[in-house]
């Protein structure tokens, strides 16, 4: 089974709401996907060792695997390709937290190409063409694809904030829901 981008997709949004349980159905309809095409997805996880099912119709995301995964593989099976400067989506170092930490030119961060984007700079291809729409509707998702996107296409120092950002937002700690002490 061959990992596809729609999969790191759908353990990205997974992973940016951990306490969260998602069905099939929500996912795809968050992820402008089907419900079919996310069950693949989780499928195809599942057996690469980027997430467990430890129960049918229960999954999770193996944030250690997918970190690593995302730090020393994502840029070279998914390279992303830039483009024309377009209005958009930003990403990379165009989107908190990387934005405070990067200085750049107005209009030089980049952007995914989309028509409802808040921004105009160079284009780069998103992760999966879906990403940009399911981005402008959840922060914490955006969030984790600029930092894929930094690593995918930054310059060293680009890659390794990104990095320390990633860790930091997929360590276990993070995954815990709060006042998970209270309820033990």
């Amino acid at each position: 089974m061959e990992l596809k981008p729609q999969d790191l997709l759908v353990l990205l949004k997974v992973a940016a709401h951990p306490p969260q349980r998602w069905t099939y159905a929500a996912l795809g309809e968050a992820l402008a996907m089907s419900a079919s095409e996310v069950h693949a997805c989780v499928r195809r996880a599942v057996a690469s060792g980027l997430a467990v099912a430890p129960a049918r119709g229960e999954w999770s995301p193996v944030r250690p695997n997918l970190l690593e995964f995302m730090l020393h593989g994502v840029r070279y099976i998914w390279p992303a390709t830039q483009g024309p400067a377009k209005r958009g989506v930003p990403t990379s170092f165009g989107v908190e937290p990387l934005a405070g930490k990067v200085t750049v030119a107005p209009g030089e961060a980049p952007v995914w190409a989309h028509p409802a984007g808040p921004a105009k700079g160079p284009t780069l291809s998103p992760l999966y063409r879906t990403a940009p729409q399911a981005a402008l509707t959840d922060p914490a998702l955006h969030r984790l694809l600029a930092l894929l996107d930094a690593l995918r296409t930054g310059r060293a120092r680009e890659r390794a904030l990104a990095a320390q950002l990633l860790q930091a937002a997929l360590s276990d700690e993070a995954a815990e829901p709060e006042g998970a002490d209270a309820r033990e």
